[in-house]
């Protein structure tokens, strides 16, 4: 088929991975960062950033380049392409009073669900639009045309034709598409910016954005999450769970899911199916908080708590340290229970930190398998996977084999393997059903074997504790 490149250009860089069309096999890599910045960021330093990581031939023989990039990014063009102010990214916490006055307007979380799938967060377009019109009412007027990260830079590649274009996966964190009806909501936008604006034509996910002046194809592009997801490879029976400060949990599923509680965000996926996302507030802050208590590090704690045994002497940590979303419980505070003499242990306030963690996910977890989606398998992502406690941990939690992928930039993998059946459907040796079939992602993985019964009596201890300090609080099952 030939070769084809992937770059993700997400908050702090680019990185661009070269592969076989055929294999996936990388055969080149770049790297450029970006520079630091805040809420707000300039869209032509990504372009900078690119060419940096694509110096000293890295793109020589490349016949088609796929784009992951940032979610949750807002860049606003007037009526002659022209970005009216900076780009507005997803770290932007100005906005979370206007995504709840945004809720609000539509008549509340339920009826954004059955909108488009998801409620305002502060992360998301449409709240940014309602930002810019109540603080910016001057760049509000002006604004033309709606652009994401991964979107500017495809039309950037292509010479700014006067089409631009999208894919599922972006379209649907807007909040202003819906992922079970295909379509934008141009309603959704006059709510917030009180004036109509230009979205992206959607295309399906095989369909190219098309070619560079120099003829180079340029597939679809997607969100970074939808990218990591298709370079993982992960499909029907997999979740995924992002092990950050916060957490974040996503399932491949055939159907996009509305949920009246909003606790379900109804992504889509790079490849014509669904992700719903289940986030919790609570993860590696949890482990990192303990870690500082005890004076020790993530790598020192996960030592101490496999000196405890399951069920750390009766000690349950409730991780809702920052307040939580799953449950939706904004304004609580985490809680420590069952302190007896015995259990007043370093290694028993470890092992109960670790459990508490990955029982909050767990929780996140059975939001999804609620609603009937189907997790054999659990990918967790990030360092904190790593780390031999939650390997030992998890398995017997989650019910689930757990794989730990190795360290590889995904998302670039993904946006490659993209670029590549983009490419074979144009070459016909493809089609534009079925993805490019590539080896599956080095990982390790741990069965939960014959100590299932001990995670569920951890979780039954965790549950009771839950349901007697927040009763009826969790709507989401478990």
């Amino acid at each position: 088929m030939g070769i084809v490149a992937g770059l993700d250009s997400s908050t702090e860089s680019t990185r661009i991975v070269v592969c076989d069309a055929e294999t996936g096999t990388v055969l080149r890599q770049g790297y450029a960062p970006h520079p630091t910045t805040g809420p707000e960021g300039d869209p032509q330093a990504w372009l900078v950033s690119l060419g940096e990581a694509a110096a000293g031939g890295l793109l020589e023989g490349v016949q088609a380049i796929g784009v992951s990039a940032q979610q949750h990014g807002l860049l606003v063009l007037d009526a002659g392409g022209v970005l009216v102010r900076p780009a507005m990214l997803g770290n932007d916490r100005r906005v979370q009073a206007a995504a709840a006055d945004l809720t609000d307007a539509l008549g509340g979380r339920a009826a954004w669900a059955e909108a488009v799938g998801s409620v305002p967060q502060a992360g998301q377009s449409v709240a940014k639009l309602r930002w810019l019109a109540r603080n910016e009412p001057e760049s509000a007027t002006r604004a033309a045309a709606l652009m994401q990260p991964h979107e500017w830079l495809v039309w950037q590649l292509l010479g700014r034709p006067v089409r631009r274009t999208t894919d599922r996966g972006a379209a649907s964190s807007t909040g202003y598409w819906s992922a079970a009806t295909g379509s934008w909501r141009p309603d959704l936008v006059e709510l917030a910016l009180g004036r109509q604006a230009a979205l992206p034509d959607v295309l399906h996910p095989a369909e190219p954005a098309g070619h560079t002046p120099e003829g180079l194809l340029i597939s679809a592009g997607t969100g970074e999450t939808m990218a990591a997801a298709f370079g993982l490879g992960v499909g029907p029976g997999d979740a995924v769970i992002s092990l950050g400060a916060s957490g974040s949990v996503f399932a491949v599923h055939h159907e996009a899911l509305v949920d009246p509680t909003g606790t379900i965000t109804s992504f889509a996926d790079a490849t014509g199916r669904h992700l719903p996302v289940v986030h919790t507030l609570n993860a590696v802050r949890v482990l990192r908080g303990t870690a500082e208590i005890l004076g020790t590090d993530l790598n020192g704690l996960s030592e101490l708590a496999l000196r405890s045994t399951p069920g750390a002497y009766g000690l349950v940590l409730l991780p809702y340290l920052e307040g939580e979303r799953t449950p939706h419980l904004p304004h609580t505070a985490g809680t420590l229970a069952g302190l007896r003499r015995e259990s007043m242990k370093p290694e028993h306030l470890a092992r109960a930190a670790f459990e508490g963690m990955l029982c909050g996910l767990t929780d996140a977890l059975d939001v999804l398998r609620g609603r009937g989606v189907d997790v054999r398998r659990v990918f967790l992502l990030g360092a904190a996977a790593e780390l031999p406690a939650v390997q030992a941990v998890a398995p017997t939690l989650f019910g689930a084999q757990v794989v730990v992928p190795q360290a590889a930039d995904y998302a670039a993998l993904g946006a490659a393997r993209q670029a590549a059946w983009a490419l074979g459907v144009q070459q016909g040796v493809m089609s534009h059903l079925e993805p490019p079939r590539w080896p599956a992602a080095a990982s390790q993985a741990f069965e939960p074997g014959e100590d299932l019964a001990v995670g569920q009596a951890v979780r039954q201890q965790y549950v009771t504790v839950r349901e007697q300090t927040h009763p009826g609080a969790f709507q989401g099952g478990a």
